[in-house]
């Protein structure tokens, strides 16, 4: 019996996300419904795609029992309300990265999904990547030794960006692309703990992140760095190394379809898209909608692959880097009290 999602938001990753589901057996995966707080959109949206129901509020779509999963692709600052909305409903959910504002917010939502027995997962696509496969055999056989520095930089130009600048909709880079960075590191270390979090980089006018060095010490002289920034292109690249060789991700590493292992190369090319794409290698979001199938039909909670305890690792330390640079949200301050939807 196919998987039946729910699209909450109408914007362009959900355009990606449905172009990614495509892709996919029709057997397995169908969308019975979209959701935007305007109607329009979610009608053209719907005829796009060719989606049977669409709503113009996210409540109708939290009750429709039609549906199995929601896709939360929204802004930021929405994640946690909207979750709850769905949650609250009985829906299971994958959320979009990163999966609240901040640590207490990613706790209130695993609170809700522990409490109604539902699935949750935080939607970082890159975990569930071919080439992510790869890098946990190799580590799981041991093949570059005792993992001793993982460095990861994600940088692009995004200074036009309003996702990015603007504080209100969520704006820094650490939120937008950091936890790509960060989810390397902690899949390389075993979702282990860092002893220590040191963060350095500059914020723009507006007092969001415009680029950040985070520098995380392990025990056994163990350590890793990530570099991310909105303003300038980096190599974007990532690289494991340990006593006995080196596994680099030499481009694309939030959406990796090529692997370098002690020289040599291997090659994970991506289903084509049957329409344009919005973002880069966004068909390789099949990944994490097929892994979220395979969970629900073992009856999972959460993904062994990506749990909940290691999105609230990843946003731990994007708080705490925060906390160093002086990036404040309002999330960061204010009581959740009744959230409202409309």
């Amino acid at each position: 019996m196919a998987t039946r999602w729910g699209i909450c938001g109408a914007g362009k990753i959900s355009h990606d996300f449905m172009v990614a589901l495509k892709t996919l057996p029709a057997s397995e995966h169908q969308v019975a419904a979209v959701a935007s707080r305007d109607s329009s959109r979610a009608r053209e949206f719907a005829e796009r795609h060719e989606i049977p129901k669409s709503y113009g509020s996210y409540r109708e779509l939290a009750a429709d029992p039609d549906v199995d999963i929601v896709y939360v692709g929204i802004i930021n600052p929405e994640h946690l309300k909207v979750a709850l909305l769905m949650l609250a409903a009985g829906r299971n959910v994958l959320c979009e990265k990163p999966l609240a504002m901040n640590l207490h917010e990613v706790q209130q939502l695993v609170s809700a999904a522990r409490d109604k027995n539902l699935f949750l997962m935080e939607g970082l696509w890159t975990r569930f990547f071919p080439v992510s496969k790869a890098i946990r055999a190799l580590l799981k056989e041991n093949s570059v030794g005792e993992i001793k520095i993982v460095k990861a930089e994600f940088g692009t130009q995004m200074m036009e960006t309003p996702r990015l600048v603007e504080k209100e909709l969520g704006g820094g880079v650490l939120l937008d692309i950091g936890c790509y960075c960060l989810q390397f590191v902690c899949m390389a270390f075993h979702g282990e703990k860092p002893e220590s979090i040191h963060a350095t980089g500059f914020l723009t006018e507006k007092g969001v992140d415009e680029a950040v060095t985070i520098v995380l010490k392990y025990p056994r002289k163990r350590m890793a760095m990530v570099t991310v920034s909105m303003a300038i292109q980096l190599t974007n690249q990532a690289t494991i190394c340990g006593t006995k060789g080196t596994i680099t991700v030499p481009g694309y590493m939030w959406c990796p379809t090529s692997l370098v292992v002690n020289g040599k190369v291997q090659e994970f090319p991506l289903p084509p898209p049957s329409q344009p794409l919005n973002f880069t290698n966004s068909t390789g979001l099949r990944y994490e909608a097929d892994q979220v199938r395979q969970c629900l039909q073992k009856g999972l909670k959460e993904c062994p692959e990506l749990p909940l305890a290691e999105s609230e690792l990843i946003m731990s330390i994007l708080d705490e880097a925060r906390r160093q640079l002086g990036v404040v949200y309002a999330q960061d301050s204010l009581k959740q009290e009744k959230l409202l939807i409309v």
